[in-house]
């Protein structure tokens, strides 16, 4: 194991690829920890566990629980993402609908994750 990582790091291309990963990783878990200027976090945390904010929190892996710079980014899209999936297994029939149509539902499954993402947002 240790002469197969030895021989990737001798191999310029591939060390600088997962340097590059490994730095986008730690850029990532930090900007999971900076706030939102202007925040309060006692606010949140009390609407988190009161309401459906709790709910999107545990979808979302937790980052709306600090409000942070990157939870704002993409982890709308991602919960939207994951609702729909959830909705489409016989929950909702339009979306159960949807999910057996092919092309056509998958664009009316997508846009609605879209408008979905929005109002997350």
């Amino acid at each position: 194991m240790f002469r197969t990582i030895s021989n990737f790091m001798r191999v310029a291309e591939i060390r600088n690829k997962i340097l590059f990963t490994l730095a986008m990783l730690i850029v990532f878990r930090i900007g999971t920890f900076i706030p939102v200027p202007h925040t309060n976090a006692e606010v949140l945390k009390v609407q988190d566990q009161a309401n459906v904010l709790g709910m999107l929190n545990v979808f979302g892996g937790g980052a709306l629980q600090h409000f942070s710079i990157f939870a704002v980014g993409i982890t709308p899209y991602i919960t939207a993402s994951i609702i729909v999936q959830l909705l489409q297994m016989d929950v909702v029939p339009k979306f159960t609908e949807w999910a057996k149509q092919g092309e056509m539902g998958r664009k009316k499954s997508a846009q609605f994750t879209r408008y979905f993402t929005i109002i997350l947002a």
